[in-house]
């Protein structure tokens, strides 16, 4: 987290305290540029952090994700500004939990028992609960395209592009991995399940 500066908007936190220091990312930057970024920040972190957090399962994880990524555009901001800085941060977001996924090669197992019956709000938690886990379980690639679209709702020709894949792709890694959610929600339609997650 930058104690001041363009890494921290808000008042809200974006990392762990010393991690990226302004001298790391260079000194070339005017305050238009830092002004620029920090208000992209301020508007669209709290967006990118749950994509990131949906890309990888976990917190902390989450946060240095969007700190990774943060950082890799304030370095590029003026030709990403010119373009639009929000597919690329999300670019770079899946991309580094995908390539951080691989590399560890974990496989979560999803619980199979039946929860007691509990209050329609305890309900609605379990349901978030046992989604993140049904996510974390999905290879990287597929949680990759259902975060992107079911999450931030892109299209599928937007979801290729930002993935860097064909249309047909998405399209089949977004059929297996609804058919791997339904199967372990147990119920349909997991669409709403995803985009109420957050809620």
């Amino acid at each position: 987290m930058v104690a001041r500066g363009p890494f921290l908007a808000g008042g809200q936190r974006f990392g762990r305290p010393g991690r990226i220091r302004r001298r790391d990312i260079g000194q070339t930057a005017v305050s238009g540029v830092e002004h620029d970024f920090g208000a992209f920040v301020a508007a669209r972190a709290t967006s990118l952090l749950r994509v990131a957090y949906l890309a990888c399962g976990d917190e902390t994880e989450a946060e240095d994700l969007l700190q990774t990524a943060l950082e890799r555009t304030y370095r590029k901001w003026d030709r990403v500004l010119h373009d639009s800085p929000e597919p690329y941060v999300r670019r770079v977001i899946i991309n580094t939990a995908i390539s951080r996924a691989r590399r560890r090669a974990i496989l979560t197992i999803i619980p199979t028992h039946s929860p007691p019956e509990r209050s329609a709000r305890s309900a609605d938690v379990d349901l978030r609960h046992v989604l993140m886990e049904a996510l974390r379980a999905l290879p990287p690639r597929q949680r990759a395209v259902v975060v992107l679209r079911y999450w931030e709702d892109l299209s599928e020709t937007q979801t290729a592009e930002l993935l860097g894949c064909s249309v047909g792709t998405v399209k089949s890694q977004a059929s297996k991995a609804m058919a791997k959610l339904r199967a372990a929600l147990g119920r349909e339609p997991v669409e709403g399940a995803i985009r109420n997650a957050h809620a």
